[in-house]
């Protein structure tokens, strides 16, 4: 899950659009304070972070607190938010979008914490990442990135209405250099004629 959240999120805030965003097993909303013990606990793994571009190990209550901090931020073309499982409120990951280039181009980035994989958890936050996004924005279009011996996070892409562009390299904190990611891109205008994904789900 490479770029699928650069773990500080630096360059993401959460946007004032109307929250939470509802899917069938998660939300998102804002993350708070009383959420710092289970981020800081499902982001300090190697894996996690290995996946990512930004994200540090070990993940410390520091960096729990400064994510937290730019939540509440507001940017253009930018969201920060916990996953939360509506069954229990728990936060179990991040998902954010923004312009992390100087042509504006908007990333979306996420993860979950290891106990939560395998489970669809992230192709549900990523369409609700999505539908905010391109409902509460006016990119034309979002990217994403994976890691090339990431076949989870391209599942997640792919089944969220992404689009294969193309191979490149970026430096990855967690892996402790540059790694091989596949990037891909959804239009305005595929993402309007998915708009009713996950529904009878």
């Amino acid at each position: 899950m490479v770029v699928e959240s650069d773990g500080l999120l630096d360059e993401s805030s959460l946007v004032a659009a109307p929250l939470p965003q509802e899917a069938v097993h998660v939300r998102l909303d804002v993350p708070r304070k009383d959420d710092l013990a289970d981020l800081v606990f499902l982001a300090n793994n190697k894996t996690v972070a290995a996946n990512l571009a930004m994200m540090p190990h070990p993940f410390t209550l520091e960096n729990g607190r400064a994510l937290i901090a730019r939540a509440a931020q507001v940017r253009k073309n930018t969201g920060l938010f916990a996953i939360r499982l509506k069954s229990t409120g728990r936060l179990i990951g991040v998902a954010k979008y923004a312009a992390l280039e100087e042509d504006g181009t908007v990333h979306v980035g996420y993860w979950l914490g290891e106990p939560f994989w395998g489970r669809g958890y992230a192709t549900e936050a990523v369409h609700a990442l999505v539908d905010h996004a391109f409902t509460h924005h006016d990119m034309d279009e979002l990217q994403g990135s994976c890691r090339v011996t990431n076949p989870a996070s391209r599942r997640v892409l792919v089944k969220s209405g992404f689009q294969y562009r193309d191979q490149a390299m970026i430096r990855s904190i967690g892996a402790g250099g540059s790694v091989p990611i596949e990037r891909y891109v959804l239009d305005r205008t595929v993402w309007k004629s998915l708009k009713g994904w996950g529904q009878g789900q």
